[in-house]
């Protein structure tokens, strides 16, 4: 198996499967209680990042902040993907019911899987994600829906970037809702809240 320090919870095999992708600085266990929040019955793979920046996991190097090393993010990415379908296989969770639960650096990488992958999840939470790549064509992303959660006084991206992403997933087929809060980079129960509303309509 591609290497990845990582925790595997199952609830229920056949269930949904959240992936725990956290931000700079994190680890495997971090968004562990925003999977409680969301589902308590989903399986729980949680994934730290193999890059460190100065000490701090993240999942690929950035040049700056806000600035990628293009190059490192592709290679990661795809290692992360290869990753997924391993773990799926030892750990026979359905690779059909995967869905992808990032924040900040964690939600760039798996925006960046749709981007070069397709639809590699069934659904996505992505929270306070930037657009990771200039990219014309993406995969088609026809199966998979995603929820994007955004600060409008994010310091780090700028609301134009959350734009540009929701265009990017929208136009390759993806089924897209956004939700808005006033506030910064930091992760909100507000948006934890609308995130649960949209999963439970999408599993209805």
């Amino acid at each position: 198996m591609t290497e990845h320090i990582h925790m595997y919870k199952e609830n229920k095999k056949e269930g949904p499967t959240f992936v725990l992708l956290h931000g700079t600085g994190g680890n495997e266990e971090d968004l562990l209680p925003l999977a409680d929040i969301i589902d308590t019955q989903a399986n729980v793979l949680g994934v730290r990042g193999n890059v460190l920046e100065n000490g701090m996991p993240r999942f690929f190097r950035r040049l700056q902040e806000g600035v990628f090393d293009m190059e490192d993010l592709k290679k990661r990415t795809d290692e992360l993907h290869q990753f997924i379908k391993q773990a799926a296989q030892e750990y026979q969770f359905n690779d059909q019911e995967i869905y992808a639960l990032g924040y900040s650096n964690g939600a760039n990488i798996a925006a960046n899987m749709m981007y070069e992958h397709g639809s590699v999840f069934k659904g996505a939470f992505l929270f306070h994600a930037m657009v990771p790549q200039q990219k014309n064509d993406l995969p088609s992303l026809s199966n998979t829906s995603v929820f994007v959660g955004a600060g409008k006084n994010d310091p780090m991206i700028p609301a134009p970037e959350t734009e540009t992403l929701i265009q990017d997933l929208t136009h390759a087929g993806a089924a897209v809702e956004s939700y808005w809060t006033n506030g910064g980079h930091q992760l909100l129960r507000e948006e934890l809240e609308a995130a649960k509303t949209w999963y439970e309509a999408l599993k209805a």
